[in-house]
């Protein structure tokens, strides 16, 4: 199942961009004989400043179609990392080709790509810079991939 990150901006060089770059190739690495990947990152970015509803049109464009959607929110579903590895497995399992995950920009996702989604998901009812989300997703998907590998990364 190949994976996306739809996401509004663009990661520069710099230390986010090095853990981002990590956690992928490390993702890549342990997913790929589990049927995981390869992640692929989209970066959307608007020029003419129209806001989350401008961002949210752009985001739309970089779905792939039937893929599972995973809006990024606060006041998304929490849930603990054996949890999201079994949803990965889940959607895997299910037939579908694509998992997506959307991470909005500095004022975060539009209402209509929240409701868009099949599951908003949270870090936690605190809000972090959506650069850093990136990196905080990507190690997820790589911790994900290890616990459905059985690696010993992820201790409880």
């Amino acid at each position: 199942m190949r994976l996306h990150l739809c996401v509004v901006g663009r990661l520069r060089a710099g230390p986010e961009r090095v853990l981002l770059d990590d956690y992928l190739r490390r993702f890549d690495r342990t997913g790929r004989p589990l049927g995981l990947g390869p992640v692929s990152v989209h970066e959307v970015e608007d020029r003419k400043g129209g806001g989350m509803e401008a961002e949210a049109v752009l985001l739309a464009r970089a779905l792939p179609e039937g893929a599972f959607t995973v809006a990024m929110d606060e006041r998304g579903r929490g849930l603990t990392s054996p949890d999201f590895a079994a949803l990965v497995a889940r959607v895997r399992d299910g037939g579908r080709q694509d998992m997506t995950f959307l991470i909005g920009g500095a004022d975060g996702l539009a209402p209509v790509l929240r409701e868009r989604a099949d599951l908003v998901l949270s870090f936690g009812p605190m809000v972090w810079p959506h650069m850093l989300a990136r990196v905080m997703l990507a190690e997820q998907l790589y911790r994900a991939a290890s616990i459905l590998a059985g690696a010993p990364y992820h201790r409880v």
